[in-house]
């Protein structure tokens, strides 16, 4: 009977079906229109001149393109006319250049005056006259050809002019003065011809020339070389700005890149070498000039360049600013004055300037105080690593000062500024965590002038075109206002159009509104923040989400303070050489410090943030191997330092909440501890093997320790590292093997403790027969015992035994898992000692104890000692019958085991049949065996 479904259901399957029939037309009609796009000719493409990105067919993936399956290769093509026509006017023109400047070089003597200058007039007016006609023929290509061999004839009429009619005249002088002609000829000539690319940038590169080589050749000095330079530059800038045609703008910005670069360095050199601030004036004002000319280029610059132009900017004025009182102090503190310079470049946040500008600026500002802390990093450095060298030499006797304990040859008198600067550094990032609230109102104005990305991304709330916020309106205390749209002023950039939300946007108002707002703001700037503890990537616009939230602005200003101000410190203690006792104290009592704002700062997630509370764990923790290793010098002060520094991380533990940091302090307390128990080895005179065992104290207490907090999260990495005390232990008796069984011995029952508890049964209960075993090899081996009984004895008993448990427990289980391998643990290796052992004592008591096995075996019907028991059995009854065997074989006639082999053949195969079932019997009784 056929089963007819409910109308629903049918309904449901029709439905489907009909999808699946769509689907199928629709790929079959794109699969027909790739097919016709690829049969059908392409349509041929006209190219204009001396533009190739036009040639060609479109792009694949642009509108007109027919998408190509992979590995398709398309025909070649012939050359496009255009392309064959350049190629000719090319070789044309290098062919005819390369004529005039043989003509010129080499035939040029053979003419009178008259003769000479009638051909360079005739073929250069003919050529810059040629262009013109061509134009208006609409022979482009053909005009570019010859506007550059009028170009070279033009450079070729200046040599001919300064070779025979001013052969006597300066060259630099006379370069200077035809650079300018030539570039004032070939701008108004490339203006009156607009359709030619070439005059004007060749106008752009002789205009590099004429201030430059004139100061050259006037003998002036280089702060006028390099007002030329910064002159030309200007001029460049003005090109790059307003001139006509992308290749004049390009070819002038790489110039005025170029000669800025140069005037600046050539006003650097000179604030740096002054010898007075009087100096350094003549020098700042070419700087404090270049930084202004380059502000205001960036303030019609595109992002890109307004950038670096407010990068040029700032360093330029650091160097102008900070290079007048440079000159005035010693060459050591003058970084001061560049770093004071640098950060007060930060007064240009409150400025009008554009916000790629002021960006830049800001940029530069961080790469004068990042060059000024990079300074101080080999002193910090020294600090740090010095006293590494005290490990060879420990409780040498205390030190004179703080450089003698270090060890290094650096010039500390040189690093007299050092301190300072990472002082200045740590309160500027200190008073911005404290203060970043108001510090997120004076930048309100820059943020405020976001500039949309090329995806539209718009700030948090965008508000209607043109509106205005006021400053400081972003941030938490103001409930996060939006940030407005600029007023559209030249160069400045806004943030949200009416009509133009962010990508995404959602929120009271319709999508593409005015105002409305990016998913996930909380009405906030990114520097406010937003939630707290929102991770910087969590919702809002997409240039939101490419920066870091306020919270972790504010975090890392406050982890920076606390590196900076912690290696002020250190460096300073170096520099002014305090003595011994006073810099080990100090170094103790700022790990002191670091681990009480570690502690204060755990687990609070104060501003959504844990930079500060683990940046300061991790400098403690460096601090206090630090301080370690400088109180190595002293007994005393090794005893005190480590003795405070594991009571301090103790103590940091007990106070720290639960997580990471509390067992990162435990474990630095267990290690202190191990350190401390290894100098009253020391103090006592003790070898280091003898001492062994007294190391042992520490891990004893961590396995107490771990029974006291069961499943505490601190009780394993507390364990652990006592567990690698232990090793530590068990290295220094590794020389004397009677002090290494002893410490083997007390590794397995520390072990054994550990096993009482459940959690840490599978792997201490394991370890400590491992610890017992190998502490009985190294016993014995010490005693110079040389039976393998005696070692393998201690393995086989124990494992016998936990075998019987496990087969009490599960009758089921195999006897080759319970038994085997204690057993073969003993016998093997007897065995292979019997066979080369000449006395018959360990052979028969071998046989005896086989014999026991097999007996067991069969008796129980256990397969593991049947079958190990027989074997081994079998095998030293056949070491001991070998010989007789030996001696019976000779004396019987050679034709005797022919014989018996044969009748044992004869009987083997009468009896086949019965010997095939009694051998399946044996399978099957064994099988059955566990």
């Amino acid at each position: 009977m056929e089963h007819v479904p409910p109308p629903a259901e049918e309904l449901a399957r029709l439905d489907r079906e009909l999808a699946e029939l769509d689907a199928r037309r629709a790929q079959l009609l794109t699969r027909r229109a790739w097919l016709l796009a690829a049969l059908r000719p392409p349509a041929p493409t006209a190219a204009p001149g001396w533009n190739p990105s036009a040639w060609g067919a479109p792009a694949a993936g642009s509108p007109g393109a027919p998408a190509q399956p992979w590995g398709y290769v398309p025909p070649k093509q012939p050359s496009a006319p255009r392309s064959a026509q350049n190629v000719l006017l090319t070789l044309g023109g290098l062919l005819l250049t390369i004529a005039a400047i043989a003509f010129t070089l080499v035939s040029w003597g053979s003419m009178g005056i008259g003769g000479r200058s009638a051909v360079l007039a005739l073929v250069t007016a003919g050529a810059l006259a040629a262009p013109a006609v061509l134009l208006r023929r609409g022979l482009t290509a053909t005009a570019e050809a010859l506007a550059a061999l009028a170009l070279v004839l033009t450079l070729l009429d200046a040599y001919a002019v300064h070779a025979v009619a001013a052969p006597d005249t300066d060259g630099l002088g006379f370069t200077a003065v035809a650079a300018g002609v030539l570039a004032a000829l070939w701008t108004a000539y490339g203006l009156a011809l607009g359709k030619l690319h070439l005059p004007l940038p060749a106008a752009v590169v002789l205009a590099q020339w004429p201030l430059l080589f004139g100061a050259w050749a006037a003998g002036a000095p280089a702060l006028v070389v390099g007002w030329a330079l910064l002159a030309t530059a200007v001029l460049d800038g003005a090109i790059a700005l307003w001139g006509k045609g992308t290749g004049t703008r390009v070819t002038a910005c790489v110039g005025g890149s170029v000669m800025a670069f140069s005037a600046l360095m050539v006003g650097l050199t000179l604030s740096v070498t002054a010898s007075g601030p009087l100096g350094a004036l003549a020098p700042g004002a070419l700087l404090l000039t270049g930084a202004a000319a380059a502000l205001a280029g960036a303030w019609r610059a595109p992002r890109g360049f307004a950038r670096a132009g407010g990068v040029v900017a700032g360093l330029a004025v650091v160097a102008a600013v900070g290079g007048v009182p440079a000159a005035a102090v010693p060459e050591d503190w003058g970084v001061l004055a560049y770093l004071s310079a640098g950060l007060a470049l930060t007064a240009f946040v409150r400025t009008g300037l554009p916000r790629n500008a002021v960006l830049g600026v800001l940029v530069a500002s961080a790469a004068v105080v990042a060059g000024a802390l990079a300074g101080a990093l080999p002193g910090l450095a020294a600090v740090l690593l010095g006293p590494v060298t005290l490990l060879s030499d420990v409780w040498a006797g205390s030190p004179e000062g703080f450089r003698a304990a270090l060890g290094s040859t650096l010039p500390w008198t040189g690093l007299a500024a050092a301190p300072v600067v990472l002082a200045v550094s740590a309160g500027l990032l200190g008073s911005a965590y404290r203060w970043w609230p108001s510090l997120g109102r004076i930048a309100a104005p820059l943020i405020a002038r976001e500039e949309p990305g090329p995806a539209g991304a718009a700030a948090y709330g965008a508000g209607p075109a043109g509106s205005a916020g006021a400053p400081g309106a972003g941030t938490p205390e103001a409930g996060g206002a939006a940030v407005p749209g600029a007023g559209g002023e030249p160069g400045a950039e806004t943030a949200g159009t009416g009509g133009t939300p962010a990508p995404g946007a959602s929120g009271a108002e319709a999508p593409g509104a005015p105002g409305a707002a990016a998913p996930g703001a909380s009405g906030g700037p990114w520097y406010a923040g937003g939630r707290a503890g929102a991770p910087w990537y969590a919702g809002g616009a997409p240039a939101a989400r490419r920066r870091p939230s306020g919270a972790a602005l504010r975090g890392a200003a406050g982890a920076g303070a606390a590196v900076l101000g912690w290696g002020a410190l250190l460096l300073a203690g170096a520099v002014l050489d305090v003595p011994y006792a006073v810099a080990v104290a100090g170094e103790t009592v700022l790990v002191a410090g670091l681990l009480a704002l570690a502690v204060r700062g755990a687990g609070s997630g104060r501003d959504g943030s844990a930079a500060v509370p683990v940046t300061a764990l991790v400098v403690a923790l460096a601090g206090a191997v630090s301080a370690g290793l400088l109180s190595l010098a002293s007994e005393g002060a090794s005893y005190a330092v480590f003795g405070a520094l594991t009571a301090l991380f103790a103590g940091a533990s007990v106070r720290a909440g639960a997580g990471v940091e509390r067992a990162v302090f435990a474990v630095a307390a267990t290690v202190g501890g191990t350190v401390l128990t290894g100098f009253a080895g020391r103090s006592l005179e003790l070898a280091p093997h003898e001492a062994a065992p007294l190391v042992l104290l520490v891990p004893a207490l961590t396995v107490l320790f771990g029974a006291r907090l069961r499943r505490n999260p601190v009780a394993l990495p507390v364990e652990l590292t006592g567990a690698l005390g232990a090793l530590v232990a068990v290295g220094l008796a590794v020389p004397d093997a009677p002090f290494l069984a002893l410490v083997l011995a007390l590794c397995g029952v520390l072990a054994a403790g550990a096993a009482v508890r459940p959690e840490r049964r599978p792997v201490a209960g394991y370890l400590a027969a491992a610890l017992f075993v190998l502490a009985t090899w190294v016993r014995l081996a010490a005693s110079e015992v040389s039976f393998p009984e005696a070692y393998t004895l201690p393995v086989t008993v124990p494992a016998l035994v936990v075998g019987f448990l496990r087969r009490r427990k599960d009758p089921e289980a195999s006897s080759w898992t319970a038994y085997g391998p204690g057993l073969a643990a003993t016998l093997l290796p007897s065995l292979a000692v019997a066979w080369t052992d000449p006395d018959w004592q360990r052979p028969l008591l071998l046989g005896v104890a086989a014999l026991a096995v097999t007996l067991l075996g069969a008796r129980h019907r256990l397969q593991a000692l049947l079958l190990l028991g027989g074997a081994v059995l079998a095998l030293d009854g056949l070491h001991e019958l070998a010989p007789y065997v030996v001696q019976v074989a000779g004396a019987l006639p050679r034709w005797l085991p022919p014989a018996l082999a044969g009748l044992l053949l004869l009987v083997v195969g009468a009896t086949y049949e019965q010997r095939l079932r009694d051998a399946r019997r044996l399978k099957d009784a064994l099988g059955r065996m566990r």
